[in-house]
């Protein structure tokens, strides 16, 4: 079944607002900023369907307008089925001039023969901001379903003003790749990515304050590299899915209003 998300949002008096909205089965969305102080537009993406299934199609698709700033959340963990043919998701995301968009979705959980290919493609602007994240699992651990899916592969590539600054390239096949092995996952179950671009000019340096934020997180591996343009990439690997994104909400939350944090950091 092929489902359709769109998103495109407006400023009026330096706040963010849904300017269009258009959402097939199972999406609906959920504006969950009322009681927020913050000016931006916060949105909860829910489904009426309890995962993907075979056949699904989903296709979304987000324009962040000039200087609006737009965080997007969601309901609950993503959960793949078995499937005999597949499940696939296209998502592109365009973040204009000034403006500002945050994904910090739940940990995807495939199930015993899940399939699925997902490719991102985001686009930026100058003076725009991106954190992006994703969290995979070995799946139904507690139900001895551990890299029991037959195939997990998501492509996000990352564009600023039209040229490719990141392409993350994200193949889990266990039955073609040990993915407890060396390296691999080194024994870990769980992975998490986190992709931040500052675009704007005067744009502080996040890295050591990423990595100063986990360095209290016990049983977890993690390291940041600094892509080819004003972007880096985090990656996270630990054993508990919620651990994993208590980490990627914390740095959201910092990175989200990080003007504040580094001028506390150097008074």
């Amino acid at each position: 079944m092929i489902s359709e998300l769109k998103i495109v949002t407006g400023l009026r008096a330096g706040a963010t607002w849904l300017k269009e909205s258009y959402w097939t089965r199972p999406f609906k969305l959920a504006d969950i900023g009322a009681y927020r102080t913050d000016k931006a537009l916060c949105l909860m993406l829910m489904s009426a369907s309890p995962g993907m299934l075979d056949g699904d199609d989903y296709r979304i698709h987000i324009t962040v307008s000039a200087g609006s700033r737009l965080q997007l959340q969601t309901q609950a963990y993503q959960r793949l089925y078995h499937m005999e043919h597949g499940a696939c998701q296209h998502m592109q995301v365009e973040v204009h001039q000034g403006a500002s968009f945050s994904y910090i979705p739940h940990p995807v959980v495939p199930h015993a023969g899940a399939s699925f290919e997902g490719h991102n493609r985001i686009f930026l602007e100058a003076g725009s901001r991106l954190i992006w994240g994703e969290i995979v699992t070995c799946g139904r651990k507690l139900c001895g379903e551990v890299f029991q899916f037959r195939l997990f592969h998501n492509i996000t590539e990352l564009y600023y003003q039209g040229k490719l600054i990141v392409k993350d390239n994200l193949l889990l096949q266990p039955e073609r790749i040990k993915l407890a092995g060396p390296g691999q996952l080194e024994g870990f179950t769980h992975q998490a990515t986190l992709i931040y671009a500052d675009t704007r000019a005067d744009a502080p340096p996040m890295a050591d304050v990423l990595l100063d934020l986990l360095a209290g997180e016990e049983e977890i591996a993690y390291g940041v590299s600094q892509a080819a343009g004003p972007a880096i990439v985090l990656r996270i690997l630990g054993n508990g899915a919620e651990q994993l994104f208590g980490c990627m909400r914390r740095m959201e939350k910092v990175l989200w209003q990080e003007r504040v944090i580094t001028d506390a950091m150097t008074n």
